[in-house]
């Protein structure tokens, strides 16, 4: 009979762990998409080019509006919701900008809300390196450690140090 109970047991669990698993893997789909997005409009600033930045912050806004809330679970989705307008504020912003500093002016606060989610919700899946540049006083995020300054582009591509690591997420 105690045996039987066990299995019980330990099949609710799994059934449960599995359940809530799978939960996360659409949510986490989706904020990878908005970290990749957001990668993209750094990199294109990076080279000056701000009609890539324009088209690939369209892009990021498109990957904010599709992330499943009710895929995240509740202390996720607080975060998500505290956020979200402002990321979709700042991507909006420079996806109807054609002038590069209005661009950059908006990716600041971008970054700077971007990383709390990414940091908060811990669903990346690859390492996220926060950077920072002493010159504008202000952090981006950045797929590699390689510093490649977003708000100076070719002007002072190397200027900025690494502040933080944020490991992939594991689940």
């Amino acid at each position: 009979m105690k045996t039987i109970k066990t299995l019980i047991i330990l099949f609710t669990v799994f059934v449960t762990y599995s359940t809530v698993n799978a939960q996360d893997k659409p949510a986490a789909s989706a904020v990878n998409n908005v970290l990749t997005a957001y990668l993209d409009v750094k990199n294109a600033l990076t080279t000056d080019n701000k009609a890539a930045a324009k088209s690939k912050a369209h892009d990021l806004l498109t990957a904010i509006n599709t992330v499943p809330m009710d895929k995240l679970s509740p202390e996720q989705h607080k975060l998500w919701m505290t956020y979200s307008e402002k990321l979709e504020f700042d991507s909006r912003h420079i996806s109807e900008s054609d002038a590069i500093d209005h661009q950059r002016e908006h990716f600041t606060s971008l970054s700077k809300n971007l990383y709390e989610v990414i940091k908060g919700l811990k669903l990346n899946a690859a390492t996220v390196y926060e950077q920072y540049c002493p010159m504008k006083k202000a952090t981006w995020l950045s797929e590699t450690s390689a510093i490649k300054n977003p708000y100076y582009g070719k002007q002072m591509l190397t200027c900025g140090k690494t502040t933080e690591t944020l490991a992939p997420a594991t689940k």
